[in-house]
């Protein structure tokens, strides 16, 4: 199998693009001369040509490790309509399909071969693959290697015998979550130490960013979604176990939404219908827990919500990475509060995990506690985890768009503590807010807590300005919450200094609210398509895609369909020069897309 030409010729005539992007074309020469490397590039950074042009330039087979199904099928259709020779081999490829690919591969007919780590590490393919001449290996998902990644996978463990087996064949490691610990262990497993490692900017500027305190979380949501959706494109909402994802997928429907719902718990049929769903081309919202992972490929996911707090910063900007991959603009809300960060806590202390994956463990919570509860700009900090400074605020994220007020809650903050110590430290904080506010509720008299000197001493702050207060004291780590018995609130060591008054305690004003979609082109001049051309052209994507049973957007991608109805070709000629048209898709699609277009003329 030789190569197909030239890296530029072939990013034009196969993938339909004039020029590379950011790091891509030094990774690509890089490869093509047969180098190794690490690559990290933010999710929708354009990693994937980063390892396919390469693997098409150079002679041989380019073997790619991917860790999940969806994607593997996803790339390899999306492949088949640029008329590259791709397959992909995995547990759950029927047997006379797998003979197929077999078939091909020996023949020398393929190009491109996407395979699961424990297919791949499997001596009989390893031995058949020292038969072939390969052209590169490409580690997709690299952070599974490693077991400070966030979505460690011991299958990835066997790779390193890449490097033993195959020492003359260029390996490439990609990835779009990893902080400066994942990734020298990434180097480390897959024996790339002496290689290049090739970095863009983690900003995805196109994302504005927002977390609030779980106050109403389907009000919170409801405004949210009629905020962020713009009836074309797809939602994610995350949710923290499989029973709320039903019940959002539920309620969503209720509201006259397409929900779905996708969890680890679902019938595999069901799973890939989901899945199949979503990569469809409507316009649906799907409720999932993070068991609807790596993989996603829409590029038209115009929001990602958690109703939940994430373990850590790199979960969650590779699941909010899965919004806006088209680079038109997309939002991201996260929802969390007090007993999400206590919960989180308990599970790192009471894991089996060593000494040390615990204390990694809690830094990379405690980052993610840092982020929600920030009051200078989230991207920035954000960022930072990854080593990256972002020079000034962003200006796309709620902190810079309503900046929120400070203030001493060093007395709110003694108060509150002094009510949890008088209580007997075995109440919630509903209980401990209506002694605070002064109401004699049933359980207040029974107890007698009325009769506190902290009765009462609260009236001058509304309830959720109280929930605020404990849920800070919580992420400061001056009160902790009892998540092993009934929530009950109990103070810290570090609480003794704010009750002394020998520590002041700054707080946030409490502020729910949903920036305005007019906010998200604060960065740039990217404009959501409304032309009825573009409708239209969606329209025809989607029975075409259907016809072939593939997603729609490996036939053209929004941003493709866009450029098209702006720029009104007349001609194939001009249809050519789109970005995202490459030959094969021009002499496939053409001659429809201006039927399509000359319909409005």
């Amino acid at each position: 199998m030789n190569g197909y030409g030239d890296p530029l010729e072939i990013l034009h005539r196969v993938f339909g693009h004039t020029g590379f992007r950011g790091e891509q074309e030094t990774v690509v020469q890089h490869a093509v001369g047969g180098g190794s490397g690490l690559i990290l590039m933010p999710t929708g950074g354009g990693k994937s040509l980063c390892f396919q042009i390469p693997a098409l330039c150079r002679p041989g087979l380019g073997v790619v490790v991917s860790p999940l199904i969806a994607l593997m099928e996803d790339q390899v259709a999306a492949l088949r309509q640029q008329d590259v020779p791709a397959a992909a081999l995995h547990s759950e490829l029927p047997p006379d399909e797998a003979r197929a690919v077999w078939r091909d591969l020996n023949n020398g007919t393929l190009k491109l071969l996407y395979v699961s780590p424990e297919r791949l590490t499997a001596e009989g393919t390893l031995a058949r693959l020292d038969e072939m001449e390969i052209a590169l290996f490409a580690i997709d998902e690299a952070h599974c290697v490693s077991q400070w990644g966030h979505h460690f996978r011991p299958e990835y463990r066997a790779l390193p015998i890449l490097a033993q087996r195959f020492p003359r064949v260029p390996r490439l490691a990609l990835t779009a979550t990893a902080d400066p610990r994942t990734v020298q262990d990434i180097q480390r497993q897959l024996g790339l130490e002496d290689c290049p490692v090739f970095r863009s900017s983690f900003d995805r500027p196109n994302i504005m960013i927002s977390a609030q305190p779980r106050e109403q979380e389907r009000a919170q949501l409801r405004r949210f979604i009629k905020g962020a959706a713009d009836g074309t494109g797809a939602g994610l909402i995350y949710c923290g176990t499989r029973r709320k994802a039903e019940q959002t997928a539920d309620w969503l429907r209720q509201d006259g939404l397409d929900g779905l719902v996708f969890h680890a718990g679902m019938d595999p049929l069901a799973k890939r219908e989901a899945h199949k769903r979503f990569a469809g081309g409507d316009p649906v919202v799907m409720a999932a827990t993070i068991a609807f992972g790596m993989g996603i490929d829409r590029p038209d996911v115009r929001f990602v919500a958690h109703t939940d707090l994430p373990k850590s910063p790199e979960s969650w900007y590779q699941e909010i990475g899965r919004a806006g991959r088209d680079g038109l603009p997309a939002q991201a809300l996260l929802l969390y509060g007090a007993g999400d960060i206590a919960l989180a806590r308990h599970r790192i202390q009471e894991s089996g995990a060593s000494d040390e994956q615990k204390r990694v463990e809690r830094q990379r919570l405690e980052a993610m506690v840092g982020i929600a509860e920030a009051s200078t700009c989230r991207r920035q900090i954000l960022l930072r985890c990854f080593g990256e400074e972002a020079p000034e605020p962003c200006g796309a994220c709620d902190i810079c768009l309503t900046p929120p007020k400070l203030f001493d809650g060093t007395v709110a903050a003694q108060k509150l503590l002094s009510a949890v110590l008088r209580t007997g430290r075995r109440f919630g904080l509903g209980h401990v807010v209506d002694v605070l506010q002064g109401k004699t509720t049933e359980k207040v008299a029974q107890f007698g807590h009325d009769q506190l000197p902290t009765f009462g001493v609260g009236r001058d702050l509304p309830e959720a300005a109280w929930r605020g207060v404990a849920r800070q004291l919580v992420a400061q780590g001056a009160l902790d919450v009892a998540v092993e018995n009934h929530g009950e609130l109990v103070p810290t060591d570090a609480a003794r200094p704010i009750l002394k008054g020998e520590q002041s305690v700054m707080l946030r004003e409490e502020l729910v609210t949903v920036p305005a979609r007019g906010s998200l082109r604060t960065r740039g001049n990217i404009e959501a398509p409304s032309d009825p051309r573009f409708a239209a052209l969606r329209e025809w994507r989607k029975r075409t895609a259907l016809a072939q049973g593939v997603p729609a957007y490996v036939i053209f991608q929004d941003r493709t369909l866009a450029e098209i109805a702006t720029e009104q070709p007349e001609t194939l000629e001009s249809l050519s020069t789109i970005p995202g048209v490459g030959n094969t898709k021009l002499e496939r699609y053409g001659q429809d897309v201006l039927r399509v277009l000359r319909e409005f003329a």
